[in-house]
């Protein structure tokens, strides 16, 4: 890998691009489909891109373990995206239906929900519970990823 690269999974065909880093706020596209590497918008982590995003992929992420049911989820769902929308393309946001994906949920140990976990280099870096105002999210994901 070059250092001044970021291997990156297209939401969209889940092709892994390398970007250049210094480009990375550019609106760069896919290779392969050519579809935009970035929306603004969380991306559904499902089992079948997982490994695209989680392991392939070089970029932080930050996952969102969910329910349709939970209401802290609901009230929290704006603020991810709101996080998403400041910080992509320095991180992938990703949500995790666990009723969709109850298998993903139970590698992850989701336990209670909302459930936020940094994830970066294959491997969990973070976790927290509970929904957070957007203040206190930004600065756990600083801590996370020590950028505070």
């Amino acid at each position: 890998m070059d250092a001044d690269t970021t291997q990156l999974a297209c939401p969209h065909c889940l092709t892994i691009n390398r970007v250049p880093d210094a480009r990375l706020g550019e609106g760069p596209r896919c290779g392969r489909c050519h579809q935009p590497l970035f929306t603004g918008q969380p991306v559904a982590l499902t089992a079948g891109n997982a490994e695209a995003f989680l392991l392939r992929s070089e970029q932080p992420a930050v996952i969102d373990a969910w329910a349709g049911w939970c209401g802290p989820c609901r009230s929290f769902a704006p603020v991810f995206a709101a996080a998403c929308q400041r910080l992509e393309p320095q991180f992938r946001f990703l949500k995790l239906d666990t009723e969709a994906e109850p298998q993903l949920a139970a590698q992850f140990r989701i336990q209670s929900l909302p459930t936020l976990i940094a994830w970066q280099g294959g491997h969990e870096v973070a976790r927290i519970s509970g929904a957070l105002p957007l203040p206190q999210f930004m600065q756990w994901l600083a801590k996370a990823y020590g950028l505070a």
